[in-house]
């Protein structure tokens, strides 16, 4: 875990967050500045800054089917809900820790961004 990194203080519980979804490797939030109705962040609770640090591919799987348990949980499987994963500075990454931004509740325009 990495002291100074902020999705690593929350999984760690040392910063309060609405969960909505945790287990022994993953945790699942509502983001404090939403861009949707439903926006939920969902982060391994191993530290990896980017896609580009994971060698566990499987991790990566498990990740997509808690992104479903919640879309459906949350009531936006149906109408449909958007997955981004940004990449580093020019994908608009700010975080520094592998997290997946599940969005939905509204239309999704296309392009975005």
């Amino acid at each position: 875990m990495v002291s100074t990194c902020l999705f690593c203080r929350i999984a760690a519980k040392e910063i309060p967050s609405q969960i909505v979804f945790e287990d022994s490797e993953f945790l699942a939030f509502k983001d404090v500045n939403p861009q949707a109705p439903v926006h939920i962040l969902i982060i391994p609770k191993s530290h990896y800054n980017t896609l580009l640090d994971v060698s566990d591919f499987t991790m990566l799987g498990r990740a997509q089917q808690i992104i479903i348990r919640i879309a459906e949980e949350q009531g936006i499987a149906q109408s449909g809900f958007r997955i981004v994963m940004n990449c580093r500075d020019d994908g608009g990454q700010t975080v520094y820790h592998l997290h997946y931004h599940l969005l939905g509740g509204r239309f999704m325009a296309w392009p975005p961004g």
